[in-house]
């Protein structure tokens, strides 16, 4: 299926709109969920299907972390990258609210209001290309890091390594 015959998603406007480059990546929609699935699924490294996580602050701050996929954040670094020692996981409820996205396919962009913040780890800028959620399971856009941080307006982080980059 050529790009011009599918859909176009909300993802695909923005970027289109912004005239970044990105290419259109689709995957068997029965791919089972989670990062890991996905990278084999397009042959990706699990470390290059980014995760889109929604965060929570004490101060009630909603927040979007970019976490490669074999990756997990250290409390402490994403206590101190966000500034508050207070943090959660946002429910699905409230990312559904908040996002308009159901978990799993959330797009690191598009969707967010002015000011809201959003954070990538800082080893994924060294990966060629990245996997991001369209917010429609089965449809994945591959992004160099560069992009991806001009399209979210991404911060770029230490969220993951104690000791310094």
């Amino acid at each position: 299926m050529d790009q011009e015959s599918r859909v176009c998603l909300p993802c695909h406007a923005y970027l289109d709109q912004l005239r970044l480059p990105y290419k259109r990546c689709s995957f068997s929609p029965a791919t089972e969920k989670g990062a890991a699935s996905v990278a084999r699924a397009i042959g990706l490294e699990e470390r290059q299907a980014v995760k889109t996580l929604i965060f929570e602050t004490g101060e009630g701050e909603s927040l979007l972390i970019m976490l490669g996929g074999d990756q997990n954040a250290v409390s402490g670094l994403l206590k101190k990258a966000v500034g508050s020692r207070n943090i959660k996981l946002a429910s699905p409820e409230k990312v559904k609210e908040l996002t308009g996205y159901a978990i799993g396919s959330i797009p690191p962009f598009s969707w967010q209001p002015e000011g809201f913040r959003t954070i990538i780890e800082a080893t994924l800028m060294d990966e060629p290309v990245l996997g991001v959620g369209t917010g429609s399971w089965g449809e994945e856009i591959l992004i160099e890091p560069p992009v991806l941080v001009e399209a979210s307006k991404a911060r770029v982080e230490n969220l993951t390594t104690k000791e310094e980059r």
